[in-house]
């Protein structure tokens, strides 16, 4: 039979698989390039490409290669060729434009040229104008450009390939078709698939692997839905050879579905991406072939008595440092979750965070590069040879974990801790607390838990010093995570990870992620609203519950005023002490924002103003203002008669240089000035209670010359924080009457 050269294209890094598939296709002298197979096929092997390569992108049949310095040789080559002769007047077409060339600047130019080549060959023999259509063309032409040279083709698949006809119109998808699919070859799926293994998907998205994982066990051809085809409005098209194809295909479509499948099953945490794979699997005719479950990827077990099967996944990629932070976590446990529960399995990882990959502390026994678009990405892959012993007559077991591996002293000390400070808290009626702050110098990291009343670990780890190896820290870090969630038994999901690095500016305090997922916890009474996602802090800062609730109880028909409120906890805690008027002042629109929703949970109807009131504007009784703190205050101690407060809360920042405000602040270059202010403003017999976090910090001795002032420090640090250095150093502080 006769045979023409093809060029069929592929994702990058599978050009060697794209040539193994297209052999058993019945395609010869297949040659791996770049981006693609270079290849000989007969017109039906080059039909069985169009439907049944898995892997490739297109399949062009080059019509002329040809040297193009310039637009107008473009022309002048495409005129060459005898375009009436492979289609007709009547049917649209479309030019594609790939690659780049130095002598034509514009891709969208050098197509009008290819175009009005084809146009104007059309006229000159006498025939119609053929017209464009972009978006359903009859025909569609390729034009490679490579340096001097170009390519035109006749691409015979007429739309990529790797839209399947499963997927809606308009959703895209993070992963591809064609590279899912690759991806499942490079992880020996069919193999394991022909023994009836299942496969699990933890993060599924829309389903994407999952669904050519069971189109691959049942036998079915991946462009069997597909409704329009390149070859199609070409003059050499046979339908009868085509028909036939297209009916085998059918047939061994029936078949597979008509034979059991290995159990395939793929999760995620979004109801909305579940949702959508559960519709692109009954669109792909997978309706009742495939397990969908809204579920943490931590949670997935393997089904019972499975001793083997694939566990593959492409995790997110992370793109702000929340997300950074959630990702590390989530590679951490998840190398430590394959071994203590999928034994005997295979493991595929699809990544383009190498770095995170080295997390999961396992060794991977396949490295495959490969690109998802134009992102590097790497494939690892792994033998999983720990033993399992758990069993379930569910595929979703959620049975509790045997301890992990490594880890075991912090596990010890976590559990110390755990047992003293729940005696504590019970006692004084304490309900979220720091159980452990770098206690053992290995594991350097800071976890408070809260109650929601579902219990949370907020984690933070103390950036390591440079003198301590990467690996060895993301070992520790990786060991304790487990730990922790085993120790504790949290779901993985109320287990929350950031790294803690030095801040510069208003970093701390800058949004991290947008889960905007907030939970409710008492302290002594007061409702509070926090945050465990979206920012470093989660909006309350523990190590000040006492000074809280000392404020709580001496606010009683009290005039408060709370500087730098953050979220506002300590304005909360007066107006349930009874405060007659409280007053915060931050520069902050978020925080102010989320301070005037605890003053209003708790009962307390908050009013905030986007700037100062005018002098002497009567304000409601409970007010929050936007303001920088610095300046506002040096106004009010300016004025004749300035607005006087029975307590004043004055927690500043060590260090700011916000855009938003005048200069810096650095708080033991400033502190004097500023509680001078602080006194101007309180009343006679008032209190200012003054505290900072800054290491080293030392109080002027000029505030004593001038105000009876008391180191309260010791007092207000609850057992879960006398751990030295103190969290903060705290002060009271009165004016000599």
């Amino acid at each position: 039979m006769n045979t023409f050269p093809i060029f069929v294209t592929c994702p990058r890094g599978v050009e060697t698989l794209l040539a193994t598939e297209l052999g058993t296709l019945g395609i010869h002298a297949c040659t791996p390039q770049r981006g693609g197979v270079a290849a000989q096929a007969t017109l039906e092997a080059a039909y069985r490409a169009c439907l049944w390569s898995r892997i490739a992108s297109r399949v062009l049949m080059p019509l002329q290669r040809f040297e193009a310095p310039d637009a107008d040789a473009l022309y002048e080559q495409a005129m060459q060729i005898a375009w009436t002769d492979i289609f007709s007047a009547d049917t649209t077409f479309a030019i594609e434009v790939a690659g780049r060339s130095e002598g034509i600047g514009h891709t969208h130019f050098a197509g009008l040229k290819i175009k009005d080549a084809i146009v104007d060959q059309f006229r000159n023999q006498g025939h119609a104008r053929p017209s464009v259509d972009t978006e359903r063309p009859g025909i569609r032409i390729h034009l490679h450009l490579e340096r001097a040279h170009a390519t035109l083709s006749l691409d015979l698949a007429g739309d990529s390939l790797h839209r399947r006809g499963y997927r809606r119109d308009g959703v895209e998808a993070p992963l591809k078709e064609n590279l899912a699919s690759a991806i499942l070859l490079l992880a020996g799926w069919p193999a394991l698939a022909e023994q009836g293994a299942p496969l699990l998907d933890p993060l599924c998205g829309s389903g994407t692997l999952p669904i050519e994982a069971a189109w691959m066990a049942a036998d079915i051809a991946p462009g069997i839905l597909r409704k329009r085809w390149g070859f199609e409005g070409w003059l050499d098209h046979q339908p009868a050879t085509w028909l036939r194809l297209r009916e085998e295909a059918g047939i061994r479509r029936r078949e597979g579905l008509a034979r059991a499948l290995p159990f395939i099953a793929g999760s995620d945490l979004d109801p909305r991406a579940i949702a959508a794979a559960r519709d692109n699997a009954a669109r792909a005719g997978l309706a009742e072939r495939i397990d969908w479950q809204i579920s943490e990827a931590l949670t997935t077990r393997p089904p019972p008595a499975a001793t083997q099967g694939l566990f593959v996944c492409n995790p997110p990629y992370g793109e702000r440092l929340g997300m950074e932070a959630e990702l590390v976590k989530l590679y951490s446990l998840l190398g430590v979750h394959l071994k203590q529960h999928f034994g005997g399995w295979r493991a595929a990882v699809f990544t383009s965070r190498v770095d995170l990959g080295q997390r999961m502390g396992l060794r991977a026994d396949g490295l495959h590069n490969l690109y998802n678009g134009a992102i590097a990405c790497k494939l690892l892959t792994f033998a999983l040879h720990a033993p399992t012993t758990e069993s379930s007559t569910s595929p979703w077991n959620l049975t509790p974990a045997s301890a992990p591996k490594g880890g075991e002293d912090f596990a010890n000390r976590l559990r110390k801790n755990l047992k003293h400070l729940n005696k504590w808290a019970r006692r004084n009626e304490v309900e979220n607390f720091r159980v452990y702050d770098a206690d053992l110098p290995d594991y350097a990291l800071a976890i408070d838990l809260y109650q929601t009343p579902e219990r949370h670990a907020h984690v933070q780890e103390y950036a390591a010093p440079k003198t301590i190896e990467p690996a060895k820290a993301e070992a520790r870090l990786r060991e304790a995570l487990a730990q922790l969630q085993h120790v504790l038994e949290l779901p993985p999901a109320h287990l929350h990870y950031k790294l803690r690095r030095a801040q510069k500016g208003e970093a701390q305090y800058a949004r991290q992620g947008d889960s905007n997922a907030f939970h409710q916890i008492n302290e002594h009474g007061c409702t509070l609203a926090v945050n465990f996602e979206d920012y470093l802090d989660t909006g309350i800062f523990l190590d000040h519950r006492p000074l809280r609730l000392r404020i709580q109880r001496e606010a009683h028909d009290k005039r408060v005023l709370n500087l730098f409120c953050y979220t506002g906890a300590a304005s909360v805690h007066a107006a349930v002490g009874g405060a007659r008027q409280t007053l915060s002042i931050d520069l902050s629109n978020t925080y102010l924002e989320w301070a005037q929703h605890n003053l209003n949970i708790n009962g307390a109807r908050a009013w905030l103003y986007d700037h100062p009131p005018a002098p002497g504007e009567r304000l409601p009784a409970h007010a929050l203002i936007r303001a920088d703190c610095r300046k506002w205050l040096a106004e009010q101690a300016g004025q004749p008669q300035p607005p006087l407060f029975d307590l004043i809360f004055f927690d500043p920042p060590t260090f700011s240089n916000s855009k938003k405000m005048d200069g810096t602040l650095d708080i033991q270059r400033d502190h004097v000035e500023l509680i001078e202010h602080c006194l101007r403003l309180l009343a006679p017999g008032g209190t200012l209670y003054f505290s900072n976090n800054r290491r080293g910090f030392r109080l002027d001795p000029a505030i004593a010359a001038r105000a009876q002032v008391e180191d309260i420090t010791l007092k207000t640090l609850d057992e879960d924080f006398k751990r030295p250095p103190p969290a903060h150093k705290a002060w009271c502080i009165r004016p000599i009457a």
